[in-house]
């Protein structure tokens, strides 16, 4: 696990790392993926389709897009097997 901030020092030249745990993409706007997706008590699905949506644009774009939509499609068809 790496520390955001932290830096290691190699050779007497400090290293900084980056935040493999709460990486940028996530850090768009006034609040974190997460801190939503904890706050509207999101299922599995739920919070997977927020976690692709709010990161696309940032990270793996049409690749985030399309795991968005799989896991919307399976949230969708979930729901439709319920309420029928």
């Amino acid at each position: 696990m790496v520390v955001k901030g932290c830096g290691i020092t190699q050779m007497g030249v400090q290293v900084m790392t980056k935040d493999n745990i709460n990486p940028n993409h996530y850090k768009q706007g006034n609040i974190e993926v997460i801190d939503f997706i904890l706050d509207q008590k999101l299922n599995y699905l739920e919070g997977n389709v927020i976690k692709y949506l709010s990161r696309y644009k940032f990270k793996n774009g049409l690749e985030d897009l399309k795991k968005a939509s799989w896991y919307l499609n399976r949230l969708t068809e979930g729901y439709e097997n319920e309420n029928n």
